[in-house]
């Protein structure tokens, strides 16, 4: 039997056995899916020290720093935002669950109420597409750059 038979014949065997090798070296070590949190992680152990009264200093010693603060009238509000995100190898983020506390602050920088929102409470905001027209031409950087000189 001549070789180019015996090589063409078992050409789908050796492809396939080395299509099992490369799968199975990558999924011994590697999910295809993976759970992260972006942002804050809020322990429920931290969450229960929060009470009224506690001042702002204690608040930022127990949580951190904020990830946003917020001023209306002699009021302040903390921000702390946790996002539970899964992550495909393909690089692919679907939000899973997002946890907001908002812990809000009297003039006397104590503690006055706190509140947990999550993604239910949250509404979705349409971005608005069109454009304002400006006066003039609407040119790019590069035809920008080449009009100056």
């Amino acid at each position: 039997m001549p070789l180019s038979i015996v090589a063409g014949r078992f050409a789908p065997i050796a492809t396939a056995a080395m299509l099992a090798l490369v799968l199975a070296g990558c999924a011994s070590n590697m999910s295809l899916v993976t759970q992260r949190t972006q942002g804050y992680e809020i322990p429920d152990t931290a969450l229960q020290q929060i009470r009224p009264g506690q001042s702002q200093e204690l608040v930022t010693l127990v949580l951190g720093s904020p990830q946003t603060t917020n001023t209306f009238g002699d009021q302040t509000a903390f921000y702390y935002v946790e996002t539970k995100v899964q992550e495909t190898s393909f690089g692919m983020n679907m939000i899973k669950s997002r946890t907001v506390l908002a812990i809000y602050f009297d003039k006397n920088k104590k503690v006055i109420d706190k509140a947990v929102y999550s993604l239910a409470d949250g509404k979705a905001v349409t971005v608005e597409t069109r454009r304002t027209q400006s006066f003039g031409e609407d040119r790019t950087f590069v035809e920008q750059i080449l009009q100056s000189f």
